[in-house]
């Protein structure tokens, strides 16, 4: 894993497409699980953000590529802070 992370821009089609799509499934999965706990906005929250994230499919224009960033890092925070929620509430317990 000494692989540069590369950008957005620098991606290939493909490799744009496999990242949306890893992080439309993880939003989607957090929800499931946000369902679970009776988390009716986490819920609601974690599927728009999937829901626009898998609208990104396909080439983007240079234009886009910006905003695609920024929907993504909101992707991965939101599954990020669920999972961080999960975590304190053990420590908690």
């Amino acid at each position: 894993m000494n692989d540069i992370s590369k950008t957005l821009t620098d991606m290939t089609v493909f490799e744009r497409s496999s990242l949306i799509e890893t992080v439309a499934d993880a939003l989607e999965a957090t929800a499931d699980a946000a369902g679970d706990e009776g988390d009716a906005r986490f819920v609601a929250n974690s599927l728009f953000v999937a829901n626009t994230i898998r609208g990104l499919s396909g080439d983007l224009a240079p234009g886009d590529i910006k905003a695609a960033e920024v929907l993504l890092e909101q992707g991965i925070m939101l599954v990020q802070q669920f999972s961080n929620r999960g975590r304190q509430r053990a420590v908690l317990n």
